[in-house]
């Protein structure tokens, strides 16, 4: 690929900026470090080119777009009002091990009958849900009823600072992400 340019900006592979310069000029440039003269933003004005191996240039651009083909995915796990000790902490495992692996999840609590007539046994229960994985998580909204359901949405904390309270951690192994496999949809209450 040519640069069609008259002048460039030219980068060095260290990445100090050399200035604007003739494109035959900064040729020579490359030709004297023996690496080639890449053309990174040809919209600028005038172009800039950075003097650095064309290899080690795709591997950079292949890694950055692996990087950001990382896509969140909305988890939802479903609650009832008078739900178990153990079936709660059951569901706060799933959540937590989806909100590990970087997804969102979004907490249901769903009312039935008459449940609805006292509703602050369910903002109880998703309280304590809430509050079992604040160490994993932020609150996107407080819980809100809507309906015969109150929802509030869990986003994951920074990846350097997510750690494991109720799940084992993830072995060697085990580092994939498995949440795709089962979304918890099909737990029992």
């Amino acid at each position: 690929m040519n640069i069609r340019a008259t002048e460039i900006r030219v980068i060095n592979s260290k990445g100090e900026m050399l200035g604007v310069m003739p494109t035959s000029r900064a040729l020579e440039l490359a030709r004297e470090e023996g690496v080639d003269l890449i053309e990174i933003a040809a919209a600028a004005v005038p172009p800039v080119c950075k003097l650095m191996e064309y290899g080690k240039y795709l591997y950079e651009e292949a890694k950055k777009h692996k990087h950001q083909k990382t896509t969140t995915k909305v988890k939802e796990i479903k609650l009832r009002p008078r739900i178990d000790t153990h079936d709660l902490f059951i569901k706060v495992r799933r959540a937590e091990n989806f909100l590990y692996h970087g997804h969102k999840v979004k907490l249901l609590l769903q009312y039935r009958y008459r449940e609805l007539e006292h509703p602050e046994i369910g903002l109880e229960t998703i309280g304590r849900a809430i509050a079992a994985l604040m160490h994993i998580c932020t609150c996107d909204n407080e819980p809100k009823r809507t309906g015969r359901a109150i929802v509030v949405g869990l986003t994951p904390v920074q990846q350097n600072k997510r750690k494991l309270v109720h799940n084992a951690a993830p072995g060697e192994d085990d580092d994939e992400d498995d949440s795709a496999l089962d979304n918890g949809e099909n737990d029992t209450e």
